[in-house]
């Protein structure tokens, strides 16, 4: 069954001095503030489009890794992903770097990350940015 997920976000006044809220709001958990500032220069306390990116684009390679090796016999003790996602002002999102560690017993850091790799091409977050250039390091714990 589909399921939809909300956020909701309020503009007020010009892109460069102005500033916004975004409200996750499928789940309740926070309103988070941004500016141009904080997308084009140093966070400083507030979030902006390409960090919301990077939490959805980790978090799905994370499940899609973890599902496909628990379907192939190997479930993880543990997989931490980093996801840094590149804005540069005039272009856009110029690139997404994947960094994965894991810990699954069994497999081998070659098997690990032909896992990745897929995880990589087939996690549904993947899928949606793929006009993006996507890089992937992996590190492996036996």
């Amino acid at each position: 069954m589909a399921t939809t997920r909300t956020a909701k976000a309020h503009w007020e006044g010009s892109l460069m001095e102005g500033a916004g809220k975004v409200a996750l709001e499928s789940s309740g958990i926070g309103t988070y503030d941004v500016t141009w500032a904080s997308r084009a220069n140093e966070a400083n306390g507030r979030t902006s489009p390409e960090e919301l990116i990077a939490a959805a684009h980790s978090t799905c390679f994370s499940m899609s890794l973890s599902h496909a090796l628990a379907g192939a016999g190997n479930a993880p003790e543990s997989i931490d992903t980093q996801a840094d996602v590149t804005f540069q002002p005039g272009e856009g999102i110029t690139g997404i770097k994947l960094s994965v560690n894991g810990k699954v017993p069994g497999i081998t850091a070659d098997e690990f990350a032909e896992f990745a790799e897929g995880a990589k091409k087939n996690c549904p977050v993947s899928q949606a940015l793929s006009a993006v250039p996507i890089t992937l390091d992996v590190t492996f714990s036996a």
